[in-house]
């Protein structure tokens, strides 16, 4: 089941076409994608600093590309999709906000100049996909609506810590890089331990999480190395960061499936 989870991650990430993902059929689907759009928001924002910086620089561009056509798509199923005028509001703030940082991420050179401004505007795009995934949430107003959102925000933290690390070593990071990649990291903590004790996990959730654990001390330990005269911890955390999203987006797969 794993590998076949794993595959299908791959699949979803790596360079898909516009049907390749099932349109939302429930409240809980439509968290999961929320929850992706987040996600999405820190790993293009990651990708364009390690272009920048000349690390993983065609496998960045792949992640740089699949992530700008999968937030895309799901946007566009989110609109749809809304179920209030409110959250259909947020929706349509959220792509105005994406249109500008779409320009930047894939319309002007990458360079630290326009590095910070996709910092600034990868913040304000998370901010707006955090506000529709919590409405969503609420709309569902269960536990399993609940589960699908902390575990899919696992996934945006995983990017953001990695997002915070590149840029510093880029040398775009504003005045609350280090602070904000600290408090991330302790969200994550937190929440690994809330959702290992959640009273509805199954037995491969719990092994999901388990796998999770264990990616989590491999990207710790690259987010622990200093940036040298080399770009060998940027390659690290480049590559632990994926590790663990594709582990992290397996369980919260597995916390949808479970509340069907």
């Amino acid at each position: 089941m794993k590998a076949v989870l794993g595959f299908l991650f791959v699949f979803l990430f790596g360079f898909v076409g516009e049907n390749a993902m099932a349109q939302i059929s429930d409240i809980n689907s439509a968290i999961n994608k929320a929850g992706r759009e987040r996600m999405l928001s820190q790993r293009m924002a990651k990708a364009y600093f390690q272009i920048g910086q000349g690390v993983e620089v065609e496998r960045s561009k792949k992640v740089l590309d699949a992530s700008v056509t999968a937030f895309d798509r799901q946007l566009v199923e989110l609109k749809n999709y809304a179920p209030t005028p409110e959250i259909k509001a947020t929706y349509v703030s959220l792509e105005k906000a994406w249109l500008d940082y779409k320009d930047y991420l894939i319309g002007k050179a990458s360079s630290p100049e326009n590095g910070r401004k996709v910092l600034a505007l990868s913040e304000d795009v998370l901010a707006l996909a955090q506000q529709g995934t919590v409405q969503l949430e609420k709309q569902s107003a269960s536990t399993a609506g609940h589960l699908v959102n902390l575990s899919g925000r696992q996934r945006m933290l995983s990017q953001r810590m990695a997002k915070f690390y590149q840029a510093t070593a880029w040398g775009v990071a504003d005045a609350n890089g280090a602070a904000n990649l600290d408090k991330a990291r302790k969200e994550f903590n937190e929440a690994l331990k809330e959702l290992a004790a959640a009273p509805s996990n199954t037995a491969q959730i719990k092994d999901g999480l388990e796998l999770v654990k264990q990616q989590w001390f491999f990207f710790e330990n690259a987010l622990n190395q200093k940036v040298g005269g080399d770009k060998r911890p940027q390659v690290a955390v480049a590559t632990t960061s994926e590790r663990i999203l594709e582990e992290m987006e397996i369980v919260v797969g597995l916390y949808e499936k479970a509340s069907k």
